[in-house]
């Protein structure tokens, strides 16, 4: 199977650059994985098409301001570069003060070379050493020790929208580039399928018995790093961390168990329960910590997830196989060109689908 079956064409008018005015807002392509038939909807109808029973599993990661802007200083020199203006996007902490991250212009930063971001005022500085040179951009940077780094760096970083949202990123995205329940810190980009609940919404969730709870995942590479392969079974995904909790844990293996449906709202739950599936090797999932490069494409068969809450992924991209593994992927791009003409939003800040 080739990366490119899963191409569509996407106007560019439909890629959203601005959330929706109420975070509940968006329209919701319900998909039926068996029949392929679909019906147009919206997300606020969302409750409605939960079962007493049912887990809704989110990701509770919350996203770092994780794009630096700042100035290289020669390995050579250490004094600034005349015009030697970087930017970097963290993508994973590896250790205390050692991050990974992807730079531009990646040809201007070198190992050995000194790195310096600073707040508008010039009161605030992160200053860090590029320790290794990788492919396609990547560095490692050893950030020196300062207090507080986590609170420089909010006050310094930039909201790590993606690339296909052409402006910059202002107080808005500070609320609105993150789900209303976040709470662990690492991702460098939303698990988008989750900014669109809000607590009234999830209060009705509760209400009709269905059973909430969350894992982590930090979001990184393996999530938006494009395909530079031309076969899907040459597709290797960067490792991300996560987390399952024991409460989560225990919610799945009953919901299993007496064969109620667990929905995962994003694709990054899907990743991150289907992963622990599989270290159960058959038995009950069991509460632990970890990283997993886990890649789901058609021809996958699910252990955990029953329904799926998702938004409308990339032409060629891992999220947009994963959809296509879980529907089909004649059903699932037969939906996506209905959502092209139908108009609605894509990517980030776009609608979604709920596939069951």
């Amino acid at each position: 199977m080739l990366v490119s079956d899963f191409d569509f064409e996407l106007p560019e008018e439909l890629i959203a650059q601005e959330p929706p005015a109420e975070r509940s807002g968006a329209r919701m392509l319900q998909l039926d994985r068996e029949t392929g038939a679909w019906r147009d909807g919206w997300f606020r109808d969302f409750p409605e098409l939960l079962r007493a029973g049912d887990v809704l599993v989110l990701n509770d990661s919350r996203v770092i301001p994780a794009r630096l802007l700042g100035r290289r200083l020669s390995a050579v020199t250490r004094s600034t570069t005349s015009g030697s203006k970087i930017e970097v996007l963290l993508t994973e902490e590896v250790d205390e003060l050692l991050w990974r991250g992807l730079a531009r212009p990646g040809r201007k930063v070198q190992a050995g070379d000194e790195l310096v971001f600073e707040s508008e005022d010039g009161m605030t500085a992160l200053p860090a050493e590029v320790w290794e040179h990788g492919e396609f951009g990547e560095r490692l940077l050893r950030f020196r020790r300062v207090p507080d780094f986590f609170a420089r760096l909010d006050k310094i970083g930039h909201m790590p929208l993606p690339p296909y949202i052409h402006r910059p990123d202002d107080s808005g995205d500070r609320q609105r580039y993150q789900t209303v329940y976040a709470q662990q810190p690492g991702s460098a980009a939303a698990p988008t399928a989750g900014l669109h609940f809000t607590p009234e919404v999830l209060e009705r969730i509760r209400a009709r018995g269905v059973i909430v709870c969350f894992v982590t995942l930090h979001v990184g590479l393996g999530t938006f790093q494009p395909i530079r392969v031309e076969r899907v079974e040459d597709v290797r995904l960067h490792e991300e961390r996560y987390t399952l909790p024991e409460a989560t844990a225990s919610a799945v293996n009953a919901a299993l168990a007496e064969g109620r449906r667990v929905i995962a709202a994003g694709t990054t739950t899907v990743r991150a329960l289907e992963h622990c599936a599989a270290v159960a090797s058959g038995g009950p999932l069991t509460a632990h910590s970890g990283a997993t490069s886990i890649f789901v494409s058609p021809g996958y068969g699910f252990r955990v997830v029953g329904g799926l809450l998702t938004n409308f992924h990339l032409p060629q991209s891992s999220l947009l196989m994963l959809v296509s593994a879980f529907a089909g992927r004649e059903r699932t791009l037969a939906a996506y060109r209905h959502a092209v003409a139908e108009r609605y939003r894509f990517f980030s800040y776009g609608d979604c689908m709920f596939l069951a």
